[in-house]
């Protein structure tokens, strides 16, 4: 019998991979996404923004919690004389301003964390880090007795929490275009802003509810703590690292050479310094001027308005950016230290008169001025690093990868810079009222500075606009 063999089917026709459509995106595992394009209008159209929006959300709330955390102490020291502990004024503006300027250094760092670990990752763990200072206070106050070194020590790890605001401010800068920047920032910034003033609001009420006799002032740190694992939580599950948002060592080192780094620093000082330094102050400022006005009783818990101050800054900063994408920064940034100067200048000349309400009022437009002069400074940076880089135009356009990476170094650099603010003012404030026996004489010093600083703004970005035929 003979085998007959035939011939073998043709064989199929290999499957046809269609090319990846213009702008497609890839995502790895890890939720790594390669090919991420801004700019691209296809891409963010089909994609992108959606992207963006729902990273910018769980980037808001860790970043909430860490201005939370960082803001701890500057409430929580109001309460520590009748809770047992017997502390010097100095002592107090010290705890007030320590986490201000640990958190101030710690956002160099910060910055290059996301392209190093990438923008998911750092979230998670920058998150984490707040639960060390948010479980230390609570066991720290809990014992009148603890000594003023370990209430220090603890104090500076609240730091973690404003280091927090450099890493999320660069990440979410990659994530939009330059066009909507001015917005997405501002946003960014205002929900993390707004931890200073829910910490502000929550604490007096959380630590005298059901408190019979003593303050049950641990709960100031723990109350945070179950908030802190569900933004880690959310992190891990709801936000993308970009494979594109790499560190870009010789654009760092050129940013650190780039003369506006350092004039935008100034300025960031005294609108974002202003914001989170007085922030920190303004509950000491109450309970020492209207000692009468510092609390207010609503059934079994207690009431701080210096929340209010937080609360208006951070809505305030939005706006600020919004302004700036319209206006161009300058301008807005001109006018925020124009009303900051002239309201300080009012604190200073009715402060004497002991009228809380008007006190209250002044340092809230003080504080408004503040926030709309952050949203509109921080929009600056990026449009002058490409005006810097050559781009056609510069408010609208982010310019090459290589500018984009030397803005989000800048971001960060000069957000830290900035931060210093908070250490800067509680301790002028602080020393004003040791030295002179006022807070009138430090208030008068922010007056000037809030002059210079409009001045410098007007005479290098106004000449710099006109020079360049670009809004800045």
């Amino acid at each position: 019998m003979t085998e007959t063999l035939s011939a073998p089917p043709p064989a199929a026709p290999a499957a046809v991979t269609a090319p990846p459509a213009a702008g497609a995106l890839t995502v790895r595992p890890g939720r790594w996404i390669d090919g991420w394009d801004p700019e691209n209008p296809v891409q963010w159209e089909r994609e992108g923004r959606r992207i963006a929006a729902r990273n910018l959300r769980w980037s808001i709330f860790a970043e909430f919690l860490g201005f939370v955390v960082w803001q701890l102490w500057s409430i929580v020291v109001v309460s520590l004389p009748a809770a047992g502990f017997a502390f010097e004024t100095g002592q107090i503006f010290w705890l007030i301003s320590i986490p201000a300027l640990v958190g101030a250094t710690l956002r160099i760092p910060y910055t290059f964390m996301v392209p190093r670990f990438g923008g998911r990752n750092w979230t998670i763990v920058s998150a984490a880090l707040l639960l060390i200072p948010a479980i230390g206070l609570a066991v720290a106050v809990a014992n009148p007795e603890t000594p003023f070194g370990v209430m220090l020590a603890i104090a500076a790890l609240a730091g973690f929490g404003g280091g927090n605001f450099a890493s999320s401010m660069a990440n979410i800068t990659y994530f939009f275009p330059q066009r909507e920047k001015g917005w997405a920032l501002g946003l960014n910034a205002a929900g993390g802003n707004l931890g200073a003033s829910v910490a502000q609001f929550v604490v007096p009420i959380a630590i005298t509810i059901g408190a019979a006799v003593t303050l049950n002032l641990p709960l100031a740190g723990w109350i945070w703590v179950p908030f802190i694992l569900i933004a880690m939580v959310g992190a891990a599950l709801r936000m993308d690292n970009l494979s594109n948002a790499k560190a870009d060592v010789a654009a760092s080192l050129a940013a650190l050479r780039e003369p506006h780094l350092w004039i935008l620093a100034v300025l960031y000082i005294g609108t974002f310094g202003s914001f989170i330094g007085f922030a920190g102050v303004f509950p000491k400022l109450i309970a020492d001027q209207f000692p009468d006005f510092s609390a207010f009783h609503v059934g079994s818990a207690t009431l701080s308005l210096a929340f209010m101050g937080a609360l208006v800054g951070s809505l305030a900063r939005p706006y600020g950016g919004r302004l700036a994408d319209r206006f161009g920064g300058t301008q807005i940034t001109i006018a925020a230290f124009a009303v900051m100067a002239l309201g300080a200048l009012a604190v200073v000349w009715t402060l004497p008169l002991g009228n809380f309400w008007l006190f209250l009022g002044l340092f809230l437009v003080l504080f408004t001025a503040s926030g709309v002069g952050n949203g509109s400074t921080y929009r600056m940076i990026p449009t002058v690093f490409a005006l810097r880089a050559g781009a056609h135009n510069a408010h609208e356009s982010a310019g090459d990868v290589s500018s984009q990476r030397k803005a989000a170094a800048a971001l960060g650099i000069i957000s830290s810079v900035g931060a210093y603010g908070g250490f800067v003012i509680p301790q002028l404030l602080g020393f004003s009222k040791t030295t002179f026996g006022d807070y009138t004489t430090g208030l008068s010093w922010f007056v000037w500075a809030y002059a210079v600083m409009l001045a410098i703004t007007a005479g290098v970005y106004l000449t710099l606009a006109k020079r360049s035929g670009h809004r800045i």
